[in-house]
């Protein structure tokens, strides 16, 4: 088999960063018995540890998500190489593009079509709400004139947001007429959606979906504030639930969603409203491994890392899925950069030695410069994951760092 890979990740081994350590290309996929090659951008080119003499072809392009310099990539990779027969992209940015390049040059594998169930926010809440499952109610969002209606049928707040985004990155909470006309000129509106504000908690869950759209692993986690919050300066983290009715209600859901999504050899990390009556309410979900610090939470927690079992499925190996021996908990916070970047970093006082529950922590040193841009997994004021046997004790715990943690920087 001729696997093409893309990747856009680096790999840190200095010892503090933990960023990517699951992806491990050279680990998970047989560089001896496939013909395995790379497409990658500056900072994916640091993420591929295989040995040089066993890939057969390697090729850096300015930006793995222009969709034009991947297509050229993975074009001179065919003619070197030979016929693609799998295209891999693991990042959320990456899986539309690489969709679009295997629809293309005939390579097998999902292309736009079968991604935007799962990549595009409209689609999939078209699929689920013709299935019965309840979503909020919403909209394209491609005039004024459009939004406007639609606001009088929901009512504010409303949430604008981008049809493809990832990391709340371009949504905004709108309150009023106002803030709304003078928004939505300055967005462009064919990338956009307008829904009602449901009020509720908001909860994720992580999991796999074999080849017969069936849940072999999941794990439900309730954040600690919201994505959109973090956007705007608030600590965003989340704890695992532990059993319950609730979580047996919240995990069957997955399944309902998944099954009507037709989604298939592949982790999924969906998010829901569970509201005041106890409703379930669909948010989105996306065909990929959950972000920050998920990843790494669950690996260790359940001894599942769920890009191993990704790549494996992907490379044509059969994947078994350990089952959980226990119901542990855990979680994990991330106190964002402050708001004027850059900044140098005077103070970041660490809590791994002041709460017993930290098992990882990454802090930026006295002195460092931090840079805007980056999503959660960028070295923001302070990272931690946090593990115990009791939810209730990890949310304290969060809390507490989230009110004591002490962070100060001058901005340059």
């Amino acid at each position: 088999m001729h696997i093409v890979i893309v990747n856009r990740w680096p790999r840190f081994f200095d010892g503090v960063r933990w960023d990517n350590e699951l992806t491990r290309y050279e680990e998970f996929i047989d560089h001896d018995c496939n013909q395995v090659s790379y497409v990658v951008d500056g900072l994916g080119a640091d993420g591929v540890l295989a040995d040089p003499s066993k890939i057969a072809s390697l090729v850096r392009i300015d930006d793995v998500n222009d969709v034009d310099a991947l297509r050229g990539a993975v074009a001179e990779i065919t003619k070197t190489v030979g016929p693609v027969d799998q295209l891999i992209a693991l990042s959320e940015f990456t899986l539309e593009i690489a969709a679009r390049v295997r629809q293309d040059l005939g390579i097998p594998g999902p292309i736009p079509d079968e991604v935007a169930a799962y990549r595009d926010k409209v689609r999939m809440k078209e699929i689920l709400a013709d299935k019965g499952i309840r979503v909020p109610r919403f909209n394209s969002c491609e005039s004024v004139k459009e939004a406007l209606e639609f606001t009088k049928a929901s009512g504010f707040p409303v949430i604008v947001k981008p049809v493809d985004g990832a990391a709340s990155i371009g949504v905004h909470r709108v309150d009023d007429e106002r803030t709304l006309t003078a928004l939505l000129p300055t967005l462009d509106l064919t990338r956009y959606e307008i829904e009602e504000f449901v009020t509720g908690e908001i909860f994720h869950i992580d999991g796999y979906v074999d080849e017969d759209s069936k849940i072999g692993f999941q794990v439900v986690s309730r954040y600690v504030n919201d994505c959109l919050a973090f956007g705007s300066g608030a600590p965003l983290g989340s704890v695992v639930v532990q059993r319950s009715a609730l979580r047996d209600r919240i995990e069957a859901f997955s399944q309902e969603c998944v099954d009507a999504l037709g989604m298939r050899t592949t982790p999924f990390h969906l998010e829901i409203f569970v509201t005041p009556t106890n409703d379930l309410v669909f948010l989105e979900i996306g065909g990929r491994v959950g972000g920050s610090e998920v990843p790494h939470l669950l690996n260790k927690l359940f001894g599942v890392n769920l890009f191993e079992l990704w790549l494996r499925a992907l490379s044509g190996k059969s994947v078994a899925i350990p089952a959980k021996s226990a119901d542990p908990s855990g979680g994990w916070l991330v106190v964002p950069k402050p708001a004027d970047l850059p900044a140098r970093v005077v103070k970041a006082t660490p809590m791994i030695d002041r709460v017993a529950t930290v098992w990882r922590e990454l802090l930026p040193r006295e002195g460092e410069v931090l840079q805007p841009g980056g999503a959660y997994d960028a070295l923001h004021s302070g990272r931690f994951i946090l593990l115990h046997d009791n939810e209730d004790q990890v949310e304290a715990d969060i809390h507490h760092i989230i009110e004591n943690f002490e962070f100060e920087a001058s901005t340059l």
